[in-house]
């Protein structure tokens, strides 16, 4: 997840080191350290409202967090590609922050451990499709 998010960036977002609320949706009244402020939503917009990452891919930052199949588990010290969680744990993942998020929790890096059973208005899917 983290990797499409950043479409080959190495900042805290695929933006930038600041997301602005004129690019996801979130708590622009929340910024990312010294980023401008913006406005708040309160509700999830339509998928596509924002413009997509480098890879075109839309709404990675930001909107609903995205669950993800990986099970929660702290990061190993050492730097790692491609790493492999855990068989299983006692929490889920979820990327991506949502719409009553401030900036950071939009991060790229950002991971929530989240219990397998919560539902949320700012916690969904991303349907993906393998393509040729």
């Amino acid at each position: 997840w983290e990797y499409a998010c950043r479409a080959g960036t190495a900042t805290p977002f695929a933006t930038g080191t600041c997301l602005a609320t004129s690019q996801a949706n979130f708590d622009g009244e929340q910024p990312y350290h010294d980023c401008r402020k913006g406005s708040k939503k309160d509700r999830t917009t339509a998928v596509g409202s924002y413009a997509p990452n480098a890879w075109g891919l839309y709404d990675m930052h930001g909107n609903v967090w995205e669950w993800v199949s990986d099970w929660y588990d702290g990061y190993p010290a050492d730097e790692q590609t491609d790493p492999v969680g855990p068989d299983s744990s006692e929490y889920r993942l979820a990327r991506g922050g949502g719409f009553i998020n401030d900036a950071g929790q939009c991060r790229s890096a950002r991971r929530k451990s989240i219990i397998p059973d919560m539902r949320a208005d700012a916690l969904g899917i991303r349907l993906v499709k393998e393509v040729d």
